[in-house]
């Protein structure tokens, strides 16, 4: 008779030291565990129908639509940062042209 394989024990990783980094193990080990039942034919429906609607293309056209309301958000922000920086810089060139002019400092801080 052969011989059989004998499992090694997997060691256990050990839990991220940031909330971010455990909840990133976690959602790996239900992809994994998602993965096995999907493989072995137990895989619930609910687990089924959420592997679908991934990858469906209205899915891919929602995490699209995401991804582009997320460059927008980020450029409107650059957009008034840049607007308030601009601001500060005419404010100062008004600063030094009155002050070049020989007017005093509470004469232009109205």
């Amino acid at each position: 008779m052969g011989k059989k394989a004998e499992k090694t024990p997997q060691k256990k990783p050990r839990a991220a030291r940031t909330i971010e980094g455990r909840e990133r193990q976690l959602v790996n080990l239900a992809v994994d565990l998602a993965e096995k039942q999907l493989r072995e034919g137990t895989a619930s429906s609910q687990v089924i129908t959420h592997y679908l609607k991934l990858g469906s293309t209205r899915e891919k056209l929602e995490m699209e639509r995401l991804r582009h309301e997320n460059e927008l958000t980020k450029a409107k922000t650059k957009s008034i940062e840049s607007g308030i920086n601009m601001e500060d810089l005419v404010s100062d060139a008004i600063r030094a042209i009155k002050e070049y002019r020989g007017a005093s400092y509470d004469e232009y801080e109205d």
